[in-house]
């Protein structure tokens, strides 16, 4: 009796102390489901529904944090009294740390960066054009926003470069867009710099080998340009750009709308035409070109909602440097190829065609397509080089859930052509272009065990008239202990053929003799890597910590041999060479608008071979990124700083002259010293689509010590013909400070 007057006496005030709490989360004025929502040191939770509602029941009258949280946005924490009077709101903002970003490459099918059992990262473009100059950026001076991946520079004179991932050199590194590999060996020259920064929407980038996806030239990693969508785009956009180099770049692009198919065509350009040698080799500084870029693409309406689209791209380059007198007043359409004045000229004509064709079929079968064809003709001094490659490539693909299973298998066909006028396609002093027909098969299957664990295997088989069957296997292992931590774990193989005279032009640059030793085999590569994702919090803000351990074992490696001063020479190696290294990077996004991005890739890239351990050329022991903006919303104003840091590497053997012309006794340092290049941009949004932007690159001037070329004062030779003259030690920058003014401008439907 006394116990249950008790009860009815405190029961009553209990139940007053305690009240309902509710309210919505919202991005862009729309209910958003799915974000988490608690109150902190409570056991008070929900996830909102459809329409972006929550409810948190019986919650003890009081003070709380209330915390919401969702992959992708950021951090909201704010301050509730309970009971509260009306319905909450709350409106998330999107995070920089990418998590939520949709992803294609690591297994052919969309899904979420958190979700997907291979790494994947992932450079936006409004994060590619809050740290660079939109209208001048490629894709080579973007990707270097990544961790671990760095420009290569391979000729002091025409400044070819590429894309290296993990020290491993550019031809390693397969380049789709798309999806569609439709950048050969010819192209990664020349190619990569003329895919402007206004047709991108993402980068998504895989390091390690992904040959069972993708075939040879994955053997270092993926780079995938997703290009935009045509229904996104403004209908009218404009950006045009001048440097202090007296450098000119823009884009325009239109986005029109036929009955209910979306396009998107686009016009970029580029134009430098100076002469400055501030190293005094008597050479120019920095590359002088014209470059025309036409882009096309259309989604194609089908009332079955089936998925077609068509791309196309053209690209014209007309790209020189040399002495000056070959440079001014455009002389060097007269004096391409002469033995006199020394100057190198390239013009490139390039066609693209690629796209994707889903089958009207119940089944989820579709075309990805893709054809281009990449012309050159070029001089090098005296040398002149003529190539042309073609390239036809199809992947028929299959989809099929199986329960727990997600089956992916596919019917890759590749046709390609290759023809010069070197000893490339030469066969009993008869011109023989290299034709061939690559036909593959693969199977790929991603098991979801839990919502923990996730496997993924595949394997892969094309085959090679002259190697035959390769085989290509892969596994990965996703394993998630708690909602913020992520542990992956890649094991796969590799393997790559080589098209010499496409990728390393040092064969026509300078005066060595190439010597080939041996018919060359297909290099094989065999990896591991391990990566850690944890998403954090400090206070309001939110960050992210990843850290890469990478372990990649080749046979049958292929590296120039610059020991001799007059040759470089090729073959198999007999023994091994090894990549091998740890990645960190940290991204924080603070409670005020200013967010970093730090990282650092330590590595040891190495060939052994006849009981001698060396460094291979051009592989940083060490690199370095720093990036942080800041956004004042009230000015529409964004501040952003780039840094990136190169550690020593090991550099080819050159000797300069004397003032005879006589080799000096002692080499060059044959190892770099650190370096750094930090630029800075300011950016300004106005109304009705106006913006304007500025920036300064290579703040502290910095240059590298030495010219990239050698030869160059030999008394016995006009300037650029001595036999001593090479190009190869080019490793850091030679062009410096330069500022630049830009003002874009679009038109929204």
């Amino acid at each position: 009796m006394r116990i249950s007057l008790l009860m009815g006496l405190i029961l009553p005030v209990w139940v007053m102390g305690q009240s309902d709490l509710r309210g919505k989360v919202q991005v862009d004025g729309e209910g958003f489901p799915g974000a988490t929502v608690r109150l902190l040191e409570t056991e008070h939770g929900a996830v909102t529904d459809a329409e972006g509602a929550f409810e948190l029941i019986n919650v003890p009258n009081g003070t709380y944090t209330l915390e919401i949280r969702s992959v992708g946005f950021k951090i909201i924490k704010q301050e509730v009294t309970v009971p509260h009077s009306s319905s909450l709101a709350f409106s998330l903002e999107e995070s920089t740390l990418t998590m939520d970003e949709v992803v294609v490459t690591g297994t052919m099918q969309p899904t979420f960066v958190s979700r997907s059992p291979v790494k994947v990262e992932v450079i936006t473009a409004k994060h590619l054009n809050t740290y660079t100059p939109a209208a001048a950026t490629s894709v080579v001076e973007g990707i270097s926003l990544v961790n671990g991946i760095q420009e290569v520079v391979a000729c002091g004179v025409c400044f070819t470069n590429s894309i290296s991932i993990n020290g491993l050199p550019g031809p390693y590194t397969a380049i789709l867009m798309d999806g569609s590999p439709i950048y050969g060996n010819l192209a990664s020259v020349y190619g990569l710099n003329g895919i402007p920064s206004m047709i991108i929407d993402r980068f998504e980038v895989i390091k390690g080998p992904s040959s069972t996806l993708y075939g040879s030239e994955a053997v270092a990693g993926v780079i995938n340009i997703i290009t935009k969508d045509p229904s996104s785009q403004p209908l009218f956009s404009a950006d045009v750009m001048g440097t202090s180099h007296y450098e000119s770049f823009g884009n325009f692009s239109l986005a029109p709308r036929i009955g209910k198919s979306s396009g998107f065509i686009g016009l970029n350009y580029a134009y430098i035409n100076d002469f400055d040698d501030r190293n005094g080799d008597g050479f120019g500084d920095n590359i002088n070109l014209d470059r025309v870029s036409l882009f096309s693409k259309w989604d194609i309406y089908r009332p079955s909602g089936k998925r077609f689209t068509i791309s196309g791209k053209y690209y014209y380059e007309d790209r020189r440097n040399g002495v000056k007198e070959f440079l001014e007043d455009r002389n060097y359409r007269e004096l391409r190829g002469s033995n006199e004045v020394y100057g190198e000229s390239i013009y490139t004509h390039r066609y693209e065609l690629f796209g994707t064709y889903q089958l009207p079929t119940a089944e989820n079968i579709r075309l990805d397509y893709s054809l281009s064809t990449h012309e050159q003709d070029s001089y090098y001094g005296a040398d002149y080089y003529q190539a042309s490659q073609d390239i036809v490539f199809t992947n028929l693909i299959w989809d099929k859930p199986l329960n727990s299973h997600q089956i992916t298998t596919g019917l890759t066909s590749r046709y390609q052509t290759y023809d010069d006028n070197t000893i490339a396609t030469e066969s009993n002093g008869e011109n023989q272009p290299d034709n061939q027909y690559i036909p593959g098969l693969f199977v790929q299957d991603e098991w979801s065990i839990s919502d923990r664990f996730t496997a993924l295997s595949g394997l892969r088989l094309d085959h090679y008239e002259d190697h035959g069957l390769i085989p290509a296997p892969r596994l990965s292992l996703k394993y998630k202990p708690g909602e913020w931590t992520t542990l992956r774990s890649n094991f796969g193989t590799g393997f790559r053929i080589v098209n010499l005279f496409t990728e390393d032009h040092a064969f026509v640059t300078g005066q060595r003799e190439v010597v080939i030793e041996e018919e060359l085999r297909p290099e094989e590569s065999y990896n591991m890597s391990l990566n850690l994702n944890h998403v954090y919090t400090l206070g309001a803000s939110q960050g992210m910590l990843d850290i890469d351990a990478f372990y990649t074992y080749f046979t049958n490696k292929i590296t120039p041999d610059y020991s001799n001063e007059d040759q470089i020479r090729y073959a198999n190696m007999d023994g091994f060479a090894v990549s091998k290294g740890i990645g960190i990077s940290i991204q924080q996004e603070l409670a005020f608008p200013l967010a970093f991005n730090a990282g650092i890739n330590l590595q040891d890239v190495t060939e052994k071979e006849n009981g001698e351990k060396r460094d291979i050329e051009f592989a940083p022991s060490w690199t370095g990124i720093f990036t942080a903006n800041y956004r004042h919303k009230p000015w529409d104003l964004t501040l952003a700083y780039t840094a990136r840091l190169t550690g020593p590497m090991a550099l080819p053997e050159v000797y300069d002259l004397d003032e005879n012309g006589n080799p000096l006794p002692n080499p060059r340092p044959t190892t770099s010293s650190t370096f750094a290049i930090h630029n800075l941009q300011v950016a300004k949004d106005f109304r009705n689509g106006w913006s304007i932007y500025g920036g300064l690159q290579n703040i502290f001037d910095y240059v590298q010590p030495w010219s990239p070329l050698t030869g160059t004062n030999d008394p016995n030779a006009n300037l650029g013909f001595s036999d001593s003259f090479d190009t190869a030690y080019a490793y850091s920058p030679i062009h410096g400070r330069e500022v630049y003014l830009g003002i874009s401008w679009s038109l929204a439907r």
